[in-house]
Protein backbone atom coordinates (compact mmCIF):
# COMPACT_ATOMS: atom_id res chain seq x y z
CA UNK A 1 0.00 0.00 0.00
CA UNK A 2 0.95 3.75 -1.08
CA UNK A 3 0.02 5.93 1.16
CA UNK A 4 0.29 9.94 1.38
CA UNK A 5 0.13 11.50 4.95
CA UNK A 6 -0.30 15.07 5.52
CA UNK A 7 -1.01 17.00 8.67
CA UNK A 8 1.55 20.23 10.12
CA UNK A 9 2.21 23.31 11.57
CA UNK A 10 1.81 21.99 15.30
CA UNK A 11 2.42 18.92 17.13
CA UNK A 12 -1.32 18.71 17.10
CA UNK A 13 -1.42 17.74 13.46
CA UNK A 14 1.74 15.97 12.98
CA UNK A 15 1.73 13.60 15.95
CA UNK A 16 -1.78 11.43 14.64
CA UNK A 17 -0.73 11.80 11.21
CA UNK A 18 2.60 9.89 12.46
CA UNK A 19 0.62 7.68 14.56
CA UNK A 20 -1.67 6.59 11.63
CA UNK A 21 1.51 6.25 9.55
CA UNK A 22 2.82 3.97 12.32
CA UNK A 23 -0.19 1.68 12.27
CA UNK A 24 0.04 1.46 8.86
CA UNK A 25 4.05 0.53 8.65
CA UNK A 26 3.32 -1.89 11.81
CA UNK A 27 0.59 -3.84 9.70
CA UNK A 28 1.75 -3.59 6.28
CA UNK A 29 5.98 -3.10 6.74
CA UNK A 30 5.71 -3.47 2.80
CA UNK A 31 4.00 -0.36 2.48
CA UNK A 32 5.47 3.24 1.20
CA UNK A 33 4.72 6.14 3.40
CA UNK A 34 5.38 9.67 2.77
CA UNK A 35 4.43 13.07 3.99
CA UNK A 36 3.77 16.47 2.50
CA UNK A 37 4.53 19.43 4.59
CA UNK A 38 5.46 22.69 5.00
CA UNK A 39 8.70 24.46 5.00
CA UNK A 40 8.76 25.86 8.68
CA UNK A 41 6.58 23.66 10.54
CA UNK A 42 7.74 21.55 12.86
CA UNK A 43 6.94 18.23 11.18
CA UNK A 44 10.06 19.25 9.46
CA UNK A 45 11.47 17.61 12.95
CA UNK A 46 9.42 15.28 13.78
CA UNK A 47 8.76 13.35 10.61
CA UNK A 48 12.25 12.63 9.39
CA UNK A 49 13.03 11.60 12.79
CA UNK A 50 10.60 8.48 12.59
CA UNK A 51 11.83 7.45 9.36
CA UNK A 52 9.81 9.03 6.50
CA UNK A 53 10.14 10.45 3.39
CA UNK A 54 8.89 14.41 3.58
CA UNK A 55 8.01 16.44 0.57
CA UNK A 56 7.75 20.13 1.52
CA UNK A 57 5.17 22.80 -0.70
CA UNK A 58 5.45 26.34 0.36
CA UNK A 59 2.09 27.31 2.12
CA UNK A 60 1.15 29.66 5.13
CA UNK A 61 -1.87 30.12 7.39
CA UNK A 62 -4.90 32.01 7.08
CA UNK A 63 -4.86 35.30 9.58
CA UNK A 64 -8.56 35.31 11.11
CA UNK A 65 -9.13 39.22 10.60
CA UNK A 66 -9.35 40.86 7.48
CA UNK A 67 -5.51 41.56 5.96
CA UNK A 68 -3.44 41.87 2.74
CA UNK A 69 -1.42 38.99 3.66
CA UNK A 70 -4.32 36.66 3.05
CA UNK A 71 -4.41 37.48 -0.73
CA UNK A 72 -0.73 35.94 -0.98
CA UNK A 73 -1.90 33.05 1.32
CA UNK A 74 -4.49 32.20 -1.38
CA UNK A 75 -2.35 32.26 -4.12
CA UNK A 76 0.54 30.18 -2.00
CA UNK A 77 -2.87 28.16 -1.59
CA UNK A 78 -3.75 27.95 -4.89
CA UNK A 79 -0.19 26.94 -6.58
CA UNK A 80 0.22 24.65 -3.62
CA UNK A 81 -2.58 22.21 -5.38
CA UNK A 82 -0.62 22.36 -8.38
CA UNK A 83 2.22 21.31 -6.86
CA UNK A 84 0.89 18.64 -4.98
CA UNK A 85 -0.67 17.26 -8.13
CA UNK A 86 3.02 16.88 -8.85
CA UNK A 87 3.71 15.08 -5.75
CA UNK A 88 1.01 12.74 -6.45
CA UNK A 89 1.29 12.05 -9.73
CA UNK A 90 5.33 10.90 -8.84
CA UNK A 91 4.45 9.36 -5.68
CA UNK A 92 1.28 7.38 -6.87
CA UNK A 93 -0.06 7.03 -3.46
CA UNK A 94 -3.26 4.53 -3.07
CA UNK A 95 -4.33 6.53 -0.38
CA UNK A 96 -4.53 10.11 0.47
CA UNK A 97 -4.54 10.85 4.42
CA UNK A 98 -5.08 14.56 6.36
CA UNK A 99 -4.65 15.69 10.09
CA UNK A 100 -5.90 18.82 10.01
CA UNK A 101 -3.71 22.14 9.75
CA UNK A 102 -3.15 24.60 6.98
CA UNK A 103 -0.90 22.02 5.08
CA UNK A 104 -3.46 19.99 4.89
CA UNK A 105 -5.96 21.49 2.04
CA UNK A 106 -4.09 21.58 -1.20
CA UNK A 107 -2.68 18.21 -0.54
CA UNK A 108 -5.94 15.98 0.18
CA UNK A 109 -7.90 18.76 -2.38
CA UNK A 110 -5.15 17.41 -5.08
CA UNK A 111 -5.99 14.03 -4.25
CA UNK A 112 -9.67 14.61 -4.62
CA UNK A 113 -9.25 16.03 -7.70
CA UNK A 114 -7.32 13.66 -9.50
CA UNK A 115 -10.01 11.06 -8.06
CA UNK A 116 -7.75 9.12 -5.31
CA UNK A 117 -9.71 8.19 -1.99
CA UNK A 118 -9.25 10.48 0.81
CA UNK A 119 -9.82 10.68 4.46
CA UNK A 120 -9.38 12.92 7.45
CA UNK A 121 -9.12 12.62 10.91
CA UNK A 122 -10.03 15.44 13.25
CA UNK A 123 -8.70 14.89 16.55
CA UNK A 124 -10.59 18.24 17.93
CA UNK A 125 -14.51 18.19 19.06
CA UNK A 126 -14.75 21.14 16.83
CA UNK A 127 -13.52 20.70 13.54
CA UNK A 128 -10.71 22.59 12.54
CA UNK A 129 -10.88 25.04 9.31
CA UNK A 130 -8.98 22.95 6.83
CA UNK A 131 -11.40 20.24 7.88
CA UNK A 132 -14.72 22.26 7.08
CA UNK A 133 -13.11 23.66 4.11
CA UNK A 134 -12.21 19.99 2.85
CA UNK A 135 -15.20 17.76 4.19
CA UNK A 136 -17.18 18.11 0.90
CA UNK A 137 -14.42 16.69 -1.33
CA UNK A 138 -13.38 13.82 0.98
CA UNK A 139 -14.50 10.09 1.31
CA UNK A 140 -14.29 9.47 4.95
CA UNK A 141 -13.59 11.73 7.80
CA UNK A 142 -12.50 9.69 10.89
CA UNK A 143 -13.31 12.31 14.70
CA UNK A 144 -12.05 11.86 17.81
CA UNK A 145 -15.13 12.94 19.61
CA UNK A 146 -19.05 12.00 19.05
CA UNK A 147 -19.85 15.45 19.55
CA UNK A 148 -17.79 16.54 16.55
CA UNK A 149 -20.38 14.62 14.27
CA UNK A 150 -22.65 16.80 14.91
CA UNK A 151 -20.99 19.97 13.48
CA UNK A 152 -19.83 18.23 10.24
CA UNK A 153 -22.01 19.21 7.19
CA UNK A 154 -21.70 15.88 5.45
CA UNK A 155 -22.33 13.60 8.84
CA UNK A 156 -22.85 10.65 6.81
CA UNK A 157 -18.97 10.56 6.21
CA UNK A 158 -17.82 10.65 9.59
CA UNK A 159 -16.99 7.61 11.44
CA UNK A 160 -15.87 7.65 15.27
CA UNK A 161 -12.63 5.87 15.87
CA UNK A 162 -10.79 8.00 18.52
CA UNK A 163 -7.00 8.83 18.48
CA UNK A 164 -4.23 6.45 17.46
CA UNK A 165 -2.10 6.43 20.54
CA UNK A 166 1.54 4.80 21.12
CA UNK A 167 1.31 1.39 22.31
CA UNK A 168 3.43 2.38 25.57
CA UNK A 169 -0.09 4.13 27.03
CA UNK A 170 -1.60 0.36 27.40
CA UNK A 171 0.83 -1.56 27.98
CA UNK A 172 1.49 -1.28 31.21
CA UNK A 173 -1.09 -1.51 34.06
CA UNK A 174 -1.23 1.35 37.16
CA UNK A 175 0.21 -1.78 39.30
CA UNK A 176 3.15 -2.41 37.04
CA UNK A 177 3.65 1.57 36.37
CA UNK A 178 4.21 1.89 39.71
CA UNK A 179 6.63 -1.06 40.53
CA UNK A 180 8.49 0.39 37.14
CA UNK A 181 9.46 3.76 38.84
CA UNK A 182 9.99 2.31 42.19
CA UNK A 183 7.29 4.34 43.44
CA UNK A 184 5.13 1.30 44.53
CA UNK A 185 4.68 0.56 48.43
CA UNK A 186 6.67 4.16 49.29
CA UNK A 187 3.61 6.77 48.20
CA UNK A 188 0.01 6.07 48.46
CA UNK A 189 -0.84 8.56 45.54
CA UNK A 190 0.96 9.67 42.69
CA UNK A 191 0.00 13.66 41.51
CA UNK A 192 1.82 14.32 38.18
CA UNK A 193 1.43 18.22 36.60
CA UNK A 194 3.14 19.49 33.26
CA UNK A 195 3.10 23.00 32.29
CA UNK A 196 3.25 21.98 28.67
CA UNK A 197 6.45 21.16 26.31
CA UNK A 198 7.89 24.85 25.78
CA UNK A 199 6.20 25.50 29.28
CA UNK A 200 2.97 27.62 31.02
CA UNK A 201 3.96 30.70 33.58
CA UNK A 202 0.31 30.79 34.86
CA UNK A 203 0.24 26.82 35.38
CA UNK A 204 3.86 26.68 36.84
CA UNK A 205 3.09 29.44 39.21
CA UNK A 206 -0.16 27.79 40.26
CA UNK A 207 1.80 24.21 40.90
CA UNK A 208 4.42 25.96 42.90
CA UNK A 209 1.58 27.24 45.38
CA UNK A 210 -0.02 23.70 44.97
CA UNK A 211 2.88 22.13 46.54
CA UNK A 212 3.78 25.24 49.17
CA UNK A 213 0.51 24.37 50.53
CA UNK A 214 -0.80 20.93 50.14
CA UNK A 215 1.60 18.41 48.67
CA UNK A 216 4.62 19.12 50.37
CA UNK A 217 2.72 18.85 53.83
CA UNK A 218 1.62 15.13 52.91
CA UNK A 219 4.52 12.71 52.57
CA UNK A 220 2.58 9.98 51.48
CA UNK A 221 1.66 11.68 48.23
CA UNK A 222 4.66 12.12 45.23
CA UNK A 223 4.50 14.83 43.36
CA UNK A 224 6.34 15.15 39.73
CA UNK A 225 6.08 18.38 37.70
CA UNK A 226 7.28 19.24 34.06
CA UNK A 227 7.51 23.07 34.13
CA UNK A 228 8.94 22.47 30.10
CA UNK A 229 12.04 24.12 28.71
CA UNK A 230 11.60 28.39 28.64
CA UNK A 231 10.64 28.37 32.27
CA UNK A 232 12.82 25.54 33.90
CA UNK A 233 15.65 28.15 35.12
CA UNK A 234 13.09 29.95 36.69
CA UNK A 235 11.12 27.55 38.35
CA UNK A 236 14.06 25.74 39.86
CA UNK A 237 14.98 28.80 41.71
CA UNK A 238 11.31 29.28 42.96
CA UNK A 239 11.43 25.96 43.93
CA UNK A 240 14.13 26.07 45.94
CA UNK A 241 13.37 29.21 46.98
CA UNK A 242 10.38 27.92 48.98
CA UNK A 243 12.70 25.07 50.33
CA UNK A 244 10.21 22.52 48.28
CA UNK A 245 14.16 20.86 47.01
CA UNK A 246 14.04 19.91 50.73
CA UNK A 247 10.77 17.45 50.42
CA UNK A 248 11.84 13.91 49.03
CA UNK A 249 8.20 13.72 47.79
CA UNK A 250 8.30 16.41 45.58
CA UNK A 251 10.18 16.88 41.69
CA UNK A 252 10.81 19.70 39.29
CA UNK A 253 11.72 18.22 36.25
CA UNK A 254 12.26 20.13 32.54
CA UNK A 255 10.54 17.54 30.63
CA UNK A 256 8.77 14.24 31.15
CA UNK A 257 10.72 11.78 28.61
CA UNK A 258 8.42 8.69 30.07
CA UNK A 259 5.18 10.16 30.02
CA UNK A 260 3.04 6.58 29.37
CA UNK A 261 4.51 4.95 32.13
CA UNK A 262 4.20 7.97 34.35
CA UNK A 263 0.83 8.96 33.48
CA UNK A 264 -0.10 5.56 33.85
CA UNK A 265 1.43 5.12 37.45
CA UNK A 266 -0.79 8.42 38.23
CA UNK A 267 -3.84 9.05 40.46
CA UNK A 268 -4.28 12.90 39.69
CA UNK A 269 -3.13 14.36 36.79
CA UNK A 270 -3.04 18.58 35.76
CA UNK A 271 -2.25 19.13 32.29
CA UNK A 272 -3.13 21.37 29.02
CA UNK A 273 -5.94 19.33 26.97
CA UNK A 274 -4.59 18.81 23.53
CA UNK A 275 -6.67 16.11 21.64
CA UNK A 276 -3.88 13.55 22.30
CA UNK A 277 -3.07 14.53 25.76
CA UNK A 278 -6.94 13.82 26.36
CA UNK A 279 -7.09 10.87 24.54
CA UNK A 280 -4.16 8.79 26.33
CA UNK A 281 -5.77 9.98 29.96
CA UNK A 282 -9.57 8.66 28.35
CA UNK A 283 -7.51 5.35 27.39
CA UNK A 284 -5.57 4.92 31.02
CA UNK A 285 -8.59 6.48 32.81
CA UNK A 286 -6.84 9.13 35.05
CA UNK A 287 -9.05 11.97 37.53
CA UNK A 288 -7.85 14.93 35.42
CA UNK A 289 -7.68 19.04 36.36
CA UNK A 290 -7.19 20.53 33.08
CA UNK A 291 -6.52 24.47 32.54
CA UNK A 292 -6.58 24.68 28.45
CA UNK A 293 -3.92 27.02 26.52
CA UNK A 294 -5.52 30.09 25.74
CA UNK A 295 -2.96 30.48 22.96
CA UNK A 296 -4.37 27.80 20.24
CA UNK A 297 -6.09 28.53 17.02
CA UNK A 298 -10.12 28.30 17.73
CA UNK A 299 -9.64 28.01 21.53
CA UNK A 300 -9.86 24.42 20.31
CA UNK A 301 -8.26 23.59 23.96
CA UNK A 302 -11.24 24.87 25.93
CA UNK A 303 -13.68 23.28 23.27
CA UNK A 304 -12.22 19.76 23.54
CA UNK A 305 -11.97 20.08 27.35
CA UNK A 306 -15.53 21.43 28.05
CA UNK A 307 -16.66 17.81 26.58
CA UNK A 308 -15.05 15.80 28.99
CA UNK A 309 -16.05 18.82 31.71
CA UNK A 310 -19.53 18.71 30.61
CA UNK A 311 -19.62 15.20 31.60
CA UNK A 312 -18.06 14.76 35.20
CA UNK A 313 -15.25 13.23 33.21
CA UNK A 314 -12.61 16.04 35.01
CA UNK A 315 -12.46 19.20 35.94
CA UNK A 316 -11.78 22.37 33.64
CA UNK A 317 -10.43 26.24 34.52
CA UNK A 318 -9.67 28.57 32.07
CA UNK A 319 -6.45 29.94 32.76
CA UNK A 320 -7.67 33.29 33.29
CA UNK A 321 -10.14 31.99 36.21
CA UNK A 322 -7.34 30.65 38.43
CA UNK A 323 -7.39 32.25 41.35
CA UNK A 324 -4.75 31.82 44.09
CA UNK A 325 -5.60 28.30 45.78
CA UNK A 326 -8.23 27.28 42.77
CA UNK A 327 -5.45 24.44 41.81
CA UNK A 328 -4.91 23.69 45.64
CA UNK A 329 -8.53 22.85 45.98
CA UNK A 330 -9.31 21.02 42.95
CA UNK A 331 -6.64 18.64 43.81
CA UNK A 332 -7.33 18.40 47.16
CA UNK A 333 -11.08 17.44 46.58
CA UNK A 334 -9.63 14.09 44.49
CA UNK A 335 -6.70 13.59 46.92
CA UNK A 336 -9.27 13.12 49.47
CA UNK A 337 -12.69 11.74 48.04
CA UNK A 338 -12.18 8.74 46.53
CA UNK A 339 -15.36 8.47 45.40
CA UNK A 340 -15.14 11.74 43.19
CA UNK A 341 -11.87 10.44 42.05
CA UNK A 342 -13.24 6.98 40.91
CA UNK A 343 -16.44 8.25 39.13
CA UNK A 344 -14.21 10.89 37.58
CA UNK A 345 -11.75 7.81 36.18
CA UNK A 346 -14.90 5.85 35.32
CA UNK A 347 -16.12 8.79 32.91
CA UNK A 348 -13.08 9.80 30.79
CA UNK A 349 -12.69 5.84 29.81
CA UNK A 350 -16.45 6.38 28.06
CA UNK A 351 -14.23 8.73 25.95
CA UNK A 352 -11.38 5.97 24.83
CA UNK A 353 -11.91 4.19 21.93
CA UNK A 354 -9.51 1.11 23.20
CA UNK A 355 -9.54 -0.41 19.32
CA UNK A 356 -8.16 2.81 17.53
CA UNK A 357 -5.54 1.92 15.94
CA UNK A 358 -7.70 -1.59 14.47
CA UNK A 359 -10.40 0.61 13.33
CA UNK A 360 -8.21 3.33 11.73
CA UNK A 361 -6.38 0.38 9.70
CA UNK A 362 -9.46 -1.10 8.78
CA UNK A 363 -11.19 1.83 7.07
CA UNK A 364 -8.11 2.37 5.02
CA UNK A 365 -7.21 -1.05 4.01
CA UNK A 366 -11.15 -1.17 2.98
CA UNK A 367 -10.88 2.28 1.35
CA UNK A 368 -7.71 1.48 -1.16
CA UNK A 369 -9.16 -2.24 -1.81
CA UNK A 370 -12.37 -0.52 -3.21
CA UNK A 371 -10.95 2.12 -5.24
CA UNK A 372 -8.27 -1.65 -6.49
CA UNK A 373 -12.11 -2.90 -7.26
CA UNK A 374 -13.70 -0.11 -9.39
CA UNK A 375 -10.36 0.57 -10.97
CA UNK A 376 -9.82 -3.18 -12.54
CA UNK A 377 -13.73 -3.45 -13.33
CA UNK A 378 -13.89 -0.65 -15.36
Amino acid sequence: MRVLMTGGGTGGHVNPAIAIANIIREREPESEIAFVGSERGIENKLVPKEGYELFRIRIQGIRRKLTLENIKTLALAMKAVSDCKKIIRGFKPDIVIGTGGYVCWPVVKAAADMGIPTVLHESNAVPGFAVKMLEKYVDKIFVNFNETVGLIRYPDKAVRVGNPLRKEFSSLSYEESREKLGIAGKYRYFVLSCGGSMGAQRINSEVIGLMKDYTSKHPEILHVHASGSIEFENMKKAFAQAGLDKCPNLQMLEYIYDMPVRMSAADVVISRSGAMTLSELAILGKAAVLIPSPNVTNDHQYKNAKVLGDADAAIVYRESGLEEGTLTKAVESLIEDGEKRRSMQINIRRFAVSSASDIIYKYIKDAVSAEETERLTK
